[in-house]
């Protein structure tokens, strides 16, 4: 059952120094005034990568570079909290806060170095540590404007399964646990202030919902305590008909549909999580994607049906930094179980297979993963297809990490004739070698692998073809 609840995620950039923290607050408290609003918040820009690198840090052994880190990030946060609370109690409460979220990493850390080991629930524990930092910054600023808030750990409310890394969510029980906790406070007026990026296992072990999860974690606590809609505060426009870094004249679309903006965000869009509309498709609540540093400007908005493209054509998107790994050899051909088993080895390391393609004489079969899962996919098909490579049914197991995924996306291609042919003519006419090809069935986008060294060429061709300037 929907209310007039709003629950708005604020990203790295939105919260990274005391300013843009401050302008946070003002967005929260003009919301305020009219609806109960969940404040969802990443860690201060930069923080996470900062956190993971001093994990790794750890692992190596190299604890006398661990100091300097948990000092920086002392400092960091105590000048926020200096520049955004006047009242000297309530400072000191919110330092004394983060210095105890310190105290919690010094340990994780100390305890890595000494093993030389950092188990996927470490990194966990220890890369959601600046969610927990700029929770208790956002709320304080929001309390300074004359507004109650309070910080809360999503751990608190947001239960998953013990997949560390790419967690997901286990929505009924998040449901009873978001009404216990959340609703009393927004039915007395208060401004939650809830970690992105982390939950727990029903347990209580913090897990990770991947990175970028603080989009997730708001559009779940917005199903689990069904709000009028979402939110997310960033530092772009909203989501444009390309990557304006490849594409200039790439220009500001008002309104896409969810299927539209899952496929710009799964073919590497950086707009969204990959994951964020799951939980909101089903009740149809509307997603908007604005920017905090100018407000007044009206985003894109996610809704079910979205705008009609004139040429089915919506958005191109692309994506580097991934590996084509192709399992190939004329034995393959007799392999009836050849897709099953390559697939269930895939399934087993939790890679995220992005794009697949077979040949029609079965010889090869190619998908594409991100770069990240690359040496454990190959590793577990190799071993998955030991005895065939031992008999040489299997020829090759090949990993190349000199492509690119192109995708054009659209909900209104489906019935449009012709783009395909125009796609694929347009690349040629560029002279960019297509090295696969993959459409799905609902035909909501064209997608296809070209060398890495091609992929700007690629997308500024097709968004000219289609008109999308």
């Amino acid at each position: 059952m929907k209310s007039s609840l709003c629950v708005m995620k604020f990203g790295g950039t939105s919260v990274g120094d005391a300013s843009c923290i401050r302008r946070a607050a003002e967005i929260v408290k003009a919301a305020a005034e009219s609806r109960p609003v969940v404040v969802v918040v990443s860690a201060m820009s930069g923080v996470t990568n900062r956190l993971i690198q001093g994990a790794r840090q750890a692992e190596a052994g190299e604890e006398e570079k661990l100091q300097g880190l948990i000092d920086a990030l002392r400092e960091q946060h105590q000048a926020a909290a200096n520049g955004l609370v006047v009242d000297a109690a309530k400072r000191k409460e919110i330092v004394a806060a983060c210095a105890g979220v310190l105290e919690e990493l010094a340990r994780l850390l100390h305890g890595t170095a000494l093993l030389r080991e950092l188990t996927p629930r470490a990194l966990d524990a220890i890369s959601g540590i600046g969610e927990r930092l700029s929770a208790p910054l956002v709320a304080g600023a929001i309390t300074a404007m004359g507004l109650r808030s309070e910080p809360i750990s999503a751990t608190e409310i947001i239960v998953t399964d013990a997949h560390h890394g790419r967690a997901e969510p286990l929505m009924p029980q998040t449901r009873e646990r978001a009404e216990s906790r959340l609703r009393p406070m927004l039915n007395d007026g208060v401004v939650p202030v809830v970690t992105g990026f982390i939950g727990a296992t029903a347990d209580g072990v913090q897990t990770t919902l991947g990175r970028g999860g603080s989009d997730y974690s708001a559009t779940i606590l917005g199903a689990a305590l069904g709000a009028e809609e979402t939110i997310i505060w960033t530092d772009v426009d909203g989501v444009k008909t390309a990557d304006p870094r490849l594409v200039p004249e790439a220009r500001m679309l008002p309104e896409i549909s969810y299927n539209e903006a899952a496929e710009l965000a799964y073919f590497g869009a950086k707009v969204l999580h990959p994951n964020t509309l799951r939980p909101v498709t089903a009740a149809g609540v509307p997603v908007w994607i604005r920017n905090s540093f100018e407000p007044e400007k009206p985003g894109t908005k996610i809704t079910a049906a979205g705008k009609s493209a004139h040429n089915g054509v919506k958005a191109l998107t692309a994506i580097r930094d991934v590996t084509l790994v192709t399992v190939g050899g004329p034995g393959i051909v007799g392999l009836t179980d050849v897709l099953a088993r390559s697939f269930a080895a895939t399934s087993a390391t939790r890679a995220n297979v992005l794009f697949v393609t077979q040949s029609s004489s079965q010889n090869d079969i190619c998908f594409v993963i991100e770069r990240a899962d690359e040496i454990r996919t190959v590793a577990a098909l190799r071993e998955a297809f030991a005895p065939e490579i031992a008999e040489h049914t299997v020829e090759h197991i090949l990993a190349d990490r000199n492509v690119a995924i192109v995708a054009a996306v659209g909900e209104n291609m489906r019935g449009t004739p012709g783009i395909a042919g125009r796609a694929f003519s347009t690349l040629g006419r560029e002279g960019i070698s297509i090295i696969a090809i993959a459409q799905g069935s609902s035909e909501y986008n064209i997608s296809c692998v070209v060398e890495a060294s091609a992929m700007q060429r690629a997308v500024r061709a097709l968004h000219t073809e289609f008109g999308l300037g």
